[in-house]
């Protein structure tokens, strides 16, 4: 199931917490022409080192569809990230 829903926590030194939450389809609709211009980059990239172009596309699609459930904790020093996928 593709990611709904991304979650962003940044806790800082002083513990003060910083919430925001993303909606992925719309982010998704809003850049799809760079995403279209990226999907070109792949295929020129694939034909410059012969892999399959078609092959490296759908892994890279069924690998943005496995990340529902993901989560990124990151902590140095005082401050902590934590991203968190649904």
């Amino acid at each position: 199931m593709m990611p709904q829903l991304v979650t962003v926590r940044v806790r800082r030194p002083d513990r003060r917490t910083i919430r925001v939450w993303v909606p992925v389809l719309p982010v998704v609709l809003v850049l799809s022409p760079i995403l279209l211009l990226a999907a070109v980059g792949v295929v020129v990239a694939c034909r410059m080192y012969q892999v399959n172009a078609m092959r490296a596309l759908a892994t890279g699609w069924r690998v943005f569809w496995a990340l529902s459930g993901t989560r990124f904790d990151v902590e140095y020093g005082g401050t902590g990230v934590l991203v968190s996928m649904r």
